[in-house]
């Protein structure tokens, strides 16, 4: 990429709009032509918000400004901010600890590469500081070092571990782990899954085995069903999304490796398009680098300095 492409690719939403000149008074003043609405919805699409979102978007804003209620930048960047967010709101989470008078159990799910292992880490970091005892359990008996890098983070974090032999079943490991919270009286159970596709159909059976052996173990489990996902790979977000939840009621979305939105709009169309919340954004490597995804501060990263 060229040094200006660079510097476009870092341009903020907003800038974005104002760029395509969608965002001056003469336009508002005279009305927004086809060809401007087409290039606000190219930078929509750009920024992953989806066709269904982008339309609807697109749309609102024409309707508005044809009459009269939007007449500056402003009032363009908040009626934006506005739909956003009533978008993100509309599908908050309510995941995280809660006292359930058992272990509280969170399975982690998603595609090979999302972070899902060290968004294990984070969250048992996050219980630990807030004073509950924490298990992992390292089902992915198949990866070469899967176990042992969650291992190296139970070490790492003076946590409790439960894995299994290589090949073994991961359902039967599932079932170890809770078994052994139960025992130890453990609040938080953290089960790390292996990446799998949703083509791939044995994976994906296997997954659901493991939430069947946590549920039956421990009542009402698992209590967060949380799917991590790679925040830079775009559309494919929604995808993966879509297809993990029509095997399991997803609680909410971990966007691992967040960096920038520049592309944010992703967490916004599958909100709009799946009623699944974000519920955490990953923002480093390190145990402490999770934070609750909050609508407000993120709507404001998105559309940058107005």
């Amino acid at each position: 990429m060229t040094e200006i492409g660079r510097l476009r690719e870092k341009r903020s939403l907003w800038q974005k709009i104002v760029d395509v000149g969608l965002a001056d008074f003469e336009t508002l003043t005279r009305g927004v032509d086809g060809a401007g609405l087409d290039d606000l919805e190219r930078v929509l699409l750009e920024a992953d918000f989806g066709v269904e979102l982008t339309e609807q978007l697109v749309g609102e804003l024409e309707e508005a400004v044809a009459r009269g209620k939007i007449r500056s930048q402003t009032e363009v960047r908040t009626m934006l901010g506005t739909r956003i967010r009533s978008v993100l709101n509309g599908s908050e989470c309510t995941s995280g600890w809660t006292d359930t008078g058992d272990v509280y159990v969170t399975l982690l799910m998603g595609v090979n590469g999302t972070g899902k292992t060290t968004t294990a880490a984070k969250l048992a970091y996050g219980s630990i500081t807030e004073g509950r005892s924490v298990l992992l359990a390292a089902t992915d008996t198949f990866r070469s070092g899967a176990q042992e890098q969650l291992r190296m983070w139970a070490i790492k974090l003076g946590v409790e571990i439960v894995g299994g032999q290589p090949g073994a079943d991961p359902a039967s490991v599932a079932y170890d782990a809770a078994e052994a919270a139960r025992a130890r009286g453990i609040d938080h159970l953290i089960v790390d899954t292996a990446g799998r596709l949703h083509t791939q159909r044995d994976l994906m059976d296997e997954l659901e085995k493991i939430d069947r052996v946590l549920g039956r173990q421990i009542s009402a489990a698992p209590h967060e069903r949380l799917l991590v996902v790679d925040a830079t790979s775009g559309q494919n977000v929604l995808h993966q999304a879509r297809d993990f939840g029509s095997r399991l009621a997803l609680t909410g979305l971990v966007l691992s490796k967040f960096d920038s939105t520049a592309r944010g709009g992703t967490a916004v169309a599958v909100a709009q398009e799946l009623s699944v919340p974000v519920c955490y954004l990953g923002t480093g490597e390190t145990s402490a680098d999770l934070m609750p995804f909050d609508p407000d501060r993120y709507v404001e990263k998105l559309l940058g300095p107005g």
